[in-house]
């Protein structure tokens, strides 16, 4: 029992301010809670967000290996820093004694190869200039140089190239744009940035591919997914139960055997083609390393996600609703039309959300089906720094599909509200 006086605050059982023991109960149910959902979000930061974090840092992050570029060529920073390579001219002399000197350091370090393999990313040619020159340049004497660009010029007459000196000058801070420039198939030349030519416009080509093959195949799945869920919900328990069963099958199966077994499907000596022979057709259709196989394979591995929200969504709507729309004298269409599909467009978005996400970043898939018609920007991201090495061009890839799709979700929450999205 609270005690109060006429003349102070109202005190608890214990004899302390009725308000300061309110204080300290709500404090420790909050951490109480805080260390209830401590492990949620211990897991989502290690899993999540630190992974993105490190993504979006080496989008521009100038390094060569796991040092930055000016750390490892500090003097030859130093010596270009009032170079102007719209000049048409050489670096001084100074720079190319620093580059000696630096290269020196670096060829110790064994980082002369990793600087190259850096360097090469932006401009061809400077992985095998840096890697040829090594041994040379490591050998040399730096005090009994009289004359250091006749030197490197004896090396390799490619130190010469003055697109190189150009490349290094551009890079030669902590942080770069290089990556990103490339991710949208620009680069940097000696008379500024421009675009590549339209032939060689790879990545905007991919990235468009993804956006339309994944709203596709998103479609694909709504135009199938929908009946089946339809019929699901309308279906007595029992019956739609055993049906859910083979809807959620695919889930069971590992996705690389669906794969697999789709590419065994569609093969020009394939199940599909040899019933369409056998049906009296004589031409084999083109079904695999193409787009149509992409969508074929991916439309029916995601088609549970379509069908999961659409379902949990119809199986709330009343039959009653559109006996009584007919009652009232509207036609099967147009009972359809606006008393029950309206009431479908939550469980319409949810799946729509969902397949759309998964396709865009789906890389198994398009690898083994598609060819090199139907890959993703994913399997072009995957080879940036599986076979690469180029973990800067790989992280700015990514970041831009992350950014694009997080604005395509702004603009649909912005059209058609994502408080009106439903799973269940």
């Amino acid at each position: 029992m609270a005690d109060t006086t006429t003349d102070g605050p109202m005190l608890a059982a214990d004899g302390t301010p009725l308000k300061q023991s309110l204080a300290r109960a709500l404090r420790r149910q909050k951490i109480r809670a805080l260390m209830l959902t401590a492990p949620l979000l211990i897991f989502v930061l290690v899993s999540f967000i630190m992974p993105i974090g490190s993504m979006l840092m080496r989008s521009i992050q100038n390094t060569a290996g796991t040092e930055y570029v000016p750390d490892i060529l500090p003097n030859v920073v130093a010596e270009l820093e009032e170079w102007d390579p719209t000049t048409g001219e050489l670096p001084s002399e100074a720079a190319f004694k620093a580059m000696i000197i630096d290269f020196q350091v670096a060829f110790e370090n064994k980082q002369h190869t990793q600087l190259g393999r850096r360097f090469n990313y932006e401009t061809p040619g400077m992985s095998s200039l840096f890697r040829k020159s090594g041994r040379k340049v490591s050998r040399m004497d730096v005090e009994e140089i009289t004359d250091a660009k006749a030197a490197l010029l004896d090396v390799d007459e490619d130190w010469g190239n003055l697109q190189y000196w150009a490349t290094i000058k551009a890079n030669s801070g902590y942080y770069t744009s290089s990556y990103y420039m490339a991710a949208f198939d620009a680069e940097r030349t000696i008379e500024g940035v421009q675009m590549k030519d339209p032939d060689q416009r790879i990545y905007q080509k991919l990235m468009l591919r993804t956006l339309w093959l994944s709203g596709l195949i998103t479609f694909c799945t709504l135009a199938i997914g929908y009946p089946v869920a339809w019929l699901l919900a309308d279906l007595p328990l029992r019956t739609s139960n055993l049906l859910m069963i083979l809807v959620l099958l695919p889930f069971w199966t590992s996705l690389l055997v669906r794969t697999s077994a789709w590419k065994i499907l569609l093969q020009e000596q394939g199940v599909i083609n040899d019933i369409w022979i056998a049906l009296g057709f004589s031409d084999r259709l083109s079904l695999i390393n193409n787009q149509l196989g992409v969508v074929i394979a991916m439309t029916h591995i995601l088609l549970p996600f379509m069908i999961l929200p659409l379902y949990s969504v119809m199986k709330t709507i009343p039959p009653s609703y559109l006996r009584a729309a007919k009652s009232l004298g509207a036609t099967n269409t147009t009972a359809f039309l606006r008393v029950y599909f309206p009431q479908t467009t939550p469980g319409i978005g949810a799946g729509a959300l969902l397949v759309f996400i998964l396709a865009v970043g789906y890389f198994i898939t398009p690898e083994l089906v598609g060819g090199a018609d139907g890959t993703f920007i994913s399997n072009r991201i995957y080879f940036q720094f599986s076979t690469l090495g180029n973990w800067g061009l790989a992280a700015a890839l990514g970041t831009i599909m992350l950014a694009v799709v997080l604005l395509l979700y702004y603009v649909y929450d912005k059209l058609v509200g994502i408080d009106n999205v439903k799973l269940g």
